[in-house]
């Protein structure tokens, strides 16, 4: 741990210094008023900024407690109390050398939206689309090379930056809308100004700064805005674990112990059990967080103090100026485990209806749900994240969809997944999926076979949890030149001028592209109007001669889900199902608007699932 110097006064500090130049970066930039927690913490850099005196103009509502001081003396900290009943305003931090002012930013303190506090985050209600604003559409041509930005547009390069943009994304909010999706979650759009693969954004280089490949802070926030009206959730993606090497702080760090191992850094082990397992070595543990991912991902070390606020405050900061509904959180085994914790309940605290969902790789589900807020764990952790992505139903899916059916294979890898549910504090809070932007293409993962992904689409659609769709899963994007990321993450057709393939307008879809789209448009959009989908008790039961079959109740519906994989009709026996079906004599599939009977016996069609609402 680096010496720390913390002096307090009231108004000022002062060491006899140096001449000094103006700071060229104060974060956060601004702040906002009315929040629960009244302590900020400004960062300040600029050369020699350590020895200069602190001032601010006098507003009573506002204390200067103290300034602390790094091992580097181009970093000050300027630690604040702010009154809860403070209007906004602004006041003046001026920086002396000696009694020479040579800087004053003028700091804002701004007013909150209206019901800030109380937003709602996503849940079981709403259905993620998941795009990747650089893949997605070029709504703004003449952003795609930025001076100063490493990386310039290469369309033709499957690895390069293609020019996607936030304006490509508020020209089609209309479509996404229109499909039937409530939630968009898209990857980073902070700067990655990296000098290459710097499109997926993972690999950050100003935390309160969009890339301006893809737009500006005002357009991001309007983004979130257009959103809102438009009956969308905004869900950010974050990254606690690493930065970028090309971050601004990486040539000049706040302390010498703000990174993991800093030159000489070791590659992380990827054993996320060692995080819960109780007879992991304290090598392994470290060896999982404090490991770097490559070596263009500086790990960053969240037991600094001052980093650690610092990474509190940014979500905070973007919460509020771009009207996030939710926050997903990248890699999350890898930062340390206690410091995610009191993040996840600092933002809880200030927005207790606010969804956070984290990225836990993993197929067990003990793993997965060691990590849910109100989980008993052994170890004493206690977990404050109230969701996260379901791997485990994911890999089980595409198992049961690919196996042939036996005691042991096939749609019981489902059944034993879902049955392990008593190991989650809440299940309907995980999100589910059939892929994402790190993965193969679900159409890809089942062979291309039409019919085991429209069994697929169905089951993350109407079973527990909060489904999420990646952009192009809508019209069956491939990827037959390879399963590497820059060909799994393709452009969407139609979002570039030229385009032979509009998916937006449906110009040149094949039929099995247009069908697909419109009939996952048709089950979104039924499934937004049925709360018995968003909160119904789910009642499976043991899948025989590859069929399985499903309910979700609530109040006074039931729907009935029949997945079958067999290529022929199925005479199913409906009177093991008669504690659901009671006195329901049919059932009315949302596909087709067709009644289907269920006594004695229900026809399935062949390699075909039946949503059914019974009456």
């Amino acid at each position: 741990m680096a010496r720390y110097l913390q002096i307090i006064f009231l108004f000022f500090f002062f060491l006899p210094g140096k001449a000094q130049t103006p700071p060229d970066h104060v974060e956060p930039p601004f702040w906002w008023t009315g929040l629960k927690n009244p302590g900020l913490q400004i960062l300040v850099h600029g050369k020699d900024i350590a020895s200069s005196r602190v001032v601010l103009s006098s507003v009573k509502e506002i204390t200067l407690d103290s300034i602390s001081l790094t091992d580097n003396p181009n970093y000050l900290f300027i630690n604040l109390t702010i009154k809860p009943d403070i209007q906004p305003c602004s006041f003046d931090i001026k920086f002396f050398n000696e009694d020479k002012l040579f800087f004053t930013y003028p700091y804002e303190l701004k007013k909150r939206g209206k019901g800030s506090a109380l937003r709602q985050g996503f849940n079981s209600s709403d259905v993620i689309y998941l795009l990747m604003p650089d893949r997605f559409a070029n709504g703004n041509t003449g952003n795609d090379a930025v001076k100063g930005m490493k990386e310039g547009a290469d369309r033709k390069d499957p690895y390069g930056r293609h020019g996607g943009d936030i304006k490509g994304i508020l020209d089609h909010l209309d479509y996404i809308r229109d499909m039937g999706f409530t939630a968009l979650w898209t990857t980073p759009v902070l700067e990655n100004n990296q000098p290459e693969q710097s499109y997926h954004g993972y690999a950050i280089t100003d935390f309160y700064k969009v890339d301006p490949r893809l737009g500006s802070n005002p357009l991001y926030s309007t983004l979130g805005k257009q959103c809102q009206k438009n009956g969308i959730k905004l869900i950010m993606d974050m990254v606690f674990n690493h930065c970028g090497s090309g971050h601004w702080w990486m040539k000049d760090l706040p302390s010498s112990d703000w990174i993991h191992n800093y030159p000489d850094f070791f590659i992380t082990n990827h054993i996320h059990s060692a995080q819960m397992d109780p007879h992991a070595s304290v090598y392994d543990k470290r060896r999982l967080t404090n490991g770097w991912f490559v070596p263009s991902m500086p790990d960053l070390n969240q037991n600094n103090p001052f980093l650690a606020t610092y990474l509190i405050q940014n979500s905070i900061w973007w919460i509020e100026y771009a009207h996030l509904a939710g926050i997903r959180m990248d890699t999350y085994p890898y930062p340390d485990k206690y410091f995610m914790a009191r993040w996840n309940q600092r933002i809880r605290e200030e927005y207790p209806r606010f969804t956070i969902v984290g990225e836990e790789w993993n197929f067990q589900p003990a793993i997965v749900s060691y990590w849910q807020c109100g989980q008993f764990n052994r170890d004493g952790y206690k977990p404050g994240l109230p969701s996260l992505m379901d791997f485990p139903l994911q890999h089980a899916l595409i198992q049961s969809l690919t196996e042939k059916d036996a005691w042991n294979t096939g749609w019981i890898r489902l059944y034993n997944i879902l049955a392990l549910d008593f190991l989650y504090p809440d299940p309907q809070q995980l999100v589910v999926f059939p892929d994402n932007h790190d993965m193969s293409r679900f159409f890809m993962q089942v062979d291309t076979s039409l019919s085991l992904f429209r069994l697929g689409l169905a089951f993350i659609l109407t079973t527990r949890g909060i489904p999420q769709i990646f952009y192009g899963t809508e019209i069956l994007l491939t990827h037959p030149e390879g399963d590497g990321h820059g060909y799994i993450r393709k452009d969407f057709p139609g979002g570039w001028q030229g385009d032979s393939i509009n998916a937006f307008t449906g110009k040149n879809l094949s039929p099995e592209a247009e069908t697909t789209q419109n009939e996952l448009r048709t089950l979104v959009n039924w499934r937004k109007n049925n709360p018995v989908i968003h909160y119904g008790q789910l009642i499976h039961f043991v899948p025989e001669n590859g069929v399985y079959v499903y309910f979700r109740i609530y109040k006074n519906k039931t729907v009935m889900v029949v997945l079958n994989k067999n290529n022929k009709v199925v005479k199913l026996k409906t009177d093991r199902f008669a504690e659901m079906t009671g006195n329901f004599s049919a059932g009315r599939n949302i596909y087709d608007q067709k009644d289907y009977a269920l006594k004695p016996v229900l026809l399935v069609p062949p390699k075909t699932p039946l949503i059914l609402e019974l009456h």
